[in-house]
């Protein structure tokens, strides 16, 4: 932990990290003084910052991409990056990211659990499949895919006590998974009843409830983004950029941000092409010039942008809903 005052180096120490324990120690040395904190996102989340707020101490919580660092300075060490957090926190350079309230939070870790039971169901259905193949029960083709019935076949093959133990083993895992899952799913029909932007997200042709909630629960009502150019960037569906002198080049998206969000969002692309006439003739149109790929994630970006003015307007998308770079006009509000 770094202190700075008046752009001097006052204070160097290492304490343990308990909330508790950082206030005594402002409170102890620090008495009496306007204090400003600043901590990286990750591990910690934000219950220190919601602590530290509560106790009167302005903190904020930054990406880890947001600070500086000198193009030679190679060296990472808890010790050097608290100092430059601090002297940049000192000078003003560094902006917060955009804290969720408790209950915001509390609903995305239904999504965000959600996803990773999906990610190790996948897994031990994948592991299912290879130990079966080691032992030439299935084909090395096939491509069917893991579910209630391929594994009610797969009880029927003559095999091994032991094959069969291991087998059973990782059935027995993925069918739990597959129950956690419904149970979620029950979990957030529930929460969507309770959210009040939820129907915001679900008018948006070829978002389905379970993307409205995952969307809802990442980006919220999208207040918290200044201009299209952050949400975007958010998402991880901005070009990325290659200049030089009165050259520039743009190649594909930067693929920052929530790798789940950008899924989603192209999954909703897809779909919504068959649903809006007026979206399918936008990809039909970039398409030509620029191929599929790329008009894909053209209608994802135009999607999230009319969603987020359709929040600014206050009202559902309809057939009419603005398009993302128009300004918030009488036919917007309509929308």
């Amino acid at each position: 932990m770094t202190t700075i005052c008046n752009g001097t180096v006052v204070k160097r120490d290492t304490i343990a990290a308990y909330p508790g324990e950082l206030v005594r120690y402002i409170k102890k040395y620090f008495n009496g003084a306007k204090v400003n904190t600043v901590y990286e996102a990750g591990f910690s989340g934000f219950y220190l910052h919601r602590y530290l707020i509560a106790q009167g101490i302005n903190n904020i919580v930054v990406h880890s991409g947001a600070i500086e660092t000198a193009a030679r300075n190679r060296v990472k060490t808890d010790k050097r990056d608290s100092l430059k957090m601090a002297e940049q926190l000192s000078d003003g350079k560094l902006k917060g990211i955009n804290v969720p309230s408790e209950k915001r939070e509390f609903f995305r870790m239904i999504t965000r659990t959600r996803d990773q039971l999906v990610t190790n169901k996948k897994r031990i259905g994948n592991q299912l499949k290879s130990l079966l193949f080691t032992q030439g029960l299935i084909d090395p083709q096939d491509d069917m895919k893991v579910c209630k019935t391929w594994i009610k076949k797969i009880q029927q093959l003559e095999m091994s006590e032991e094959l069969k133990y291991s087998v059973d083993l990782f059935i027995h895992f993925w069918l739990d998974l597959d129950a956690k899952l419904q149970e979620i799913l029950k979990k957030l029909n529930k929460q969507a009843k309770t959210d009040t932007i939820d129907k915001m997200y679900r008018s948006a042709p070829g978002i389905g409830a379970l993307s409205a909630r995952i969307l809802a629960n990442e980006l919220g009502d999208m207040s918290h983004f200044y201009s299209e150019k952050g949400l975007f960037s958010y998402t991880g569906l901005t070009p990325s950029e290659y200049s030089s002198g009165e050259h520039k080049h743009l190649g594909n998206i930067s693929r920052q941000g929530k790798a789940l969000l950008r899924m989603i969002l192209v999954q909703i692309a897809w779909r919504s092409i068959k649903q809006d006439r007026r979206l399918l003739e936008v990809f039909e149109r970039i398409s030509k010039k620029a191929g599929k790929k790329r008009a894909i994630v053209a209608i994802a970006r135009k999607i999230i942008g009319c969603i987020r003015l359709c929040f600014k307007a206050g009202a559902v998308w309809c057939t009419n809903a603005p398009a993302s770079k128009e300004v918030l006009t009488a036919k917007a509000k309509a929308c």
